[in-house]
């Protein structure tokens, strides 16, 4: 508004995922996982794949990690949408890039 009105205010940056950046699957991509997505992707509940298990996530990898990451946010069979998890689809993308990076 100053700026508006001819000063020359320098305007406040914005960091982190508000300003558009990506929210980082090793540290909190873990931390979901290891909140929320561990109680069925560390056994197996549910026919869910295994963290790790290569040849179990290759049939959802199959037409790439973006549609991967899309059906996970809608839910899938017993998966209930983001596994349940309630915050962001950035910060739910994090936790399936982690487990997805673990099973390549």
């Amino acid at each position: 508004m100053g700026n508006a009105g001819g000063a020359k205010f320098e305007e406040p940056k914005v960091v982190g995922a508000a300003a558009g950046g990506a929210v980082d699957p090793a540290t909190k991509g873990k931390e979901i996982y290891d909140s929320v997505c561990m109680a069925c992707h560390a056994t197996g509940i549910s026919n869910a794949p295994k963290f790790g298990d290569k040849a179990a996530w290759a049939p959802r990898l199959k037409d790439g990690v973006d549609a991967a990451v899309a059906i996970g946010i809608k839910g899938l069979n017993a998966m209930p949408p983001k596994g349940g998890y309630q915050g962001s689809d950035d910060e739910f993308k994090a936790a399936a890039l982690y487990m997805i990076n673990a099973a390549k």
